[in-house]
C-alpha cells in the first residue's frame, strides 16, 4: 500500500510558516513547564501521603501543594490551547488523522481530566477534614492525569507513524494505541520523570521565599525539593539515552555527529542537564532553575527536530502553501498580548487579597 495516499493533503495557512513554527515552540514550552509542574508535584504530594511517619514538613509541603495544584491545572490546561493549535496549523493532516485513529481515548481525556480536577479540588478544600484518607483523591489525579499523558504521548507518536495507520482498516473503532512504536516508553517515561524533577525544584522555590518570611520547615523543604529535582533530572538523562537509541538509526545519527546543528542543540542540552546536576546537588536552587529551564529549551527543539525527521519522507513545513492574510495573525498577537497582561493582573489581585 502507498503510505503517502493515506496522508491528507495539508490546509494553507495565512503567514509564512516560520511564525507559527517559532509560537509553537515557545508556547509549547511555557506549557510543558506547567505539565510538569502539575504531574510532578502531584507525584509528589502522593507518594508523601504514602509515608507512615507524617512530620510537620512532609503535611506542610502535602498542604502547600494542595493549595497550588488546582490552579496549575487550570493554566496547564488553558496555557496547552495555543501549542495544540499551533500544531494543527503546521500538522493538521498529521494530527487530525491520528487523533481520529485513537479517537475513543482521545475524546475521554476531557472526562479524565475534569475528574482529576474536582479530586484536586476535594484534595485541597478537604485537606485537614480528610487526615489519611487525602492521599486516595491527590492519587486519583495522579493516575487519570499519568494516563492523560501517556494518551498524549501516544497521538504525538502516532502522528509521526503513518506506516502504523494501515491498521484503521483492522480496528476502525477509534481505539488504536502506538504500543508497538519503540519511541513510545522512553519517551513517556522521560516525561513522567522530567515532571518530578521540575517540581522538585518549583518546590524548592516555592518555600525559599516562604523561607524570607520565617516559616517553619522551610529549609527541609528546600532541600527535599532539591533531592527530588537532582535524583529526578539525574534519572532523567538515562530515560533520555533510552529515547535517543529508540530513535531510528538515522534520525538518532542526526544528533551525533551527521548533522551540525542538531549535533550541538544535543550537546547544549547536555551540558545544560549535567549543569542542573551540579546545581542541584549543591542545593543552588536558582542558578539549577535557569540551567534546567535551558535543558528544557533545548530538548523542546530536539523534540521539535524529531518530528521534522520522522515526517521528512511524507511532509515538511516549508512546503505549506501560503495564502497571506496578515489581519488573523495581527488579532491573534493582540489578544495574546492583552490575554497576557489580564493573567498577570489577576495573578497580582489573587496575591494581594491572599497578603492582606
Amino acid at each position: 500500500m502507498d503510505i503517502a495516499a493515506l496522508i491528507p493533503s495539508p490546509d494553507t495557512i495565512p503567514v509564512h510558516w516560520i511564525w507559527f513554527k517559532v509560537l509553537l515552540i515557545i508556547t509549547f514550552m511555557a506549557h510543558i513547564l506547567l505539565m510538569n509542574i502539575m504531574l510532578g508535584s502531584a507525584i509528589i504530594a502522593f507518594f508523601n501521603g504514602l509515608k507512615k511517619s507524617q512530620d510537620s514538613s512532609t503535611i506542610s509541603l502535602q498542604k502547600d501543594i494542595s493549595e497550588k495544584i488546582t490552579f496549575v491545572i487550570a493554566f496547564t490546561i488553558n496555557f496547552g490551547v495555543a501549542p495544540l493549535l499551533f500544531l494543527q496549523v503546521l500538522y493538521g493532516n498529521f494530527f487530525y488523522t491520528s487523533s481520529i485513529l485513537m479517537a475513543a481515548y482521545w475524546l475521554s481525556i476531557i472526562l479524565l481530566l475534569i475528574i482529576a480536577y474536582y479530586s484536586a479540588y476535594i484534595y485541597k478544600f478537604k485537606f485537614e477534614k480528610l487526615a489519611f484518607a487525602r492521599k486516595y483523591f491527590i492519587g486519583l489525579t495522579v493516575l487519570l492525569l499519568t494516563i492523560t499523558a501517556f494518551f498524549y504521548t501516544n497521538n504525538m507518536t502516532l502522528m509521526l507513524s503513518p506506516g502504523s495507520w494501515t491498521k484503521y482498516f483492522t480496528e476502525p473503532s477509534g481505539i488504536i494505541l502506538n504500543l508497538s512504536d519503540p519511541t513510545l516508553f522512553p519517551r513517556f517515561i522521560h516525561f513522567v520523570t522530567a515532571s518530578v524533577a521540575i517540581s522538585g525544584l518549583f518546590i524548592a522555590i516555592t518555600w525559599q521565599k516562604k523561607k524570607k518570611s520565617g516559616t517553619t520547615d522551610a529549609d527541609l523543604n528546600i532541600k527535599n525539593g532539591m533531592k527530588y529535582f537532582f535524583y529526578a533530572t539525574l534519572f532523567q538523562v538515562l530515560t533520555g539515552a533510552w529515547f535517543i537509541i529508540s530513535l531510528p538509526g538515522d534520525i538518532m545519527l542526526l544528533f551525533m555527529g551527521k548533522d551540525g546543528i542538531g549535533t550541538m542543540v544535543f550537546l547544549a542540552g547536555l551540558i545544560a542537564a549535567v549543569l542542573s546536576l551540579i546545581y542541584g546537588f549543591k542545593n543552588r536552587v536558582w542558578p539549577a532553575t535557569w540551567s534546567a529551564i535551558v535543558t528544557v529549551f533545548f530538548m523542546v527543539i530536539m523534540r521539535d527536530m524529531v518530528r521534522t525527521a520522522f515526517l521528512k519522507p511524507y511532509f515538511a513545513v516549508e512546503k505549506l502553501k501560503v495564502v497571506h492574510q496578515y489581519s488573523p495573525m495581527i488579532m491573534f498577537m493582540a489578544s495574546l498580548i492583552i490575554g497576557i497582561a489580564a493573567v498577570i493582573y489577576i495573578i497580582r489581585c489573587a496575591l494581594s487579597i491572599k497578603t492582606s
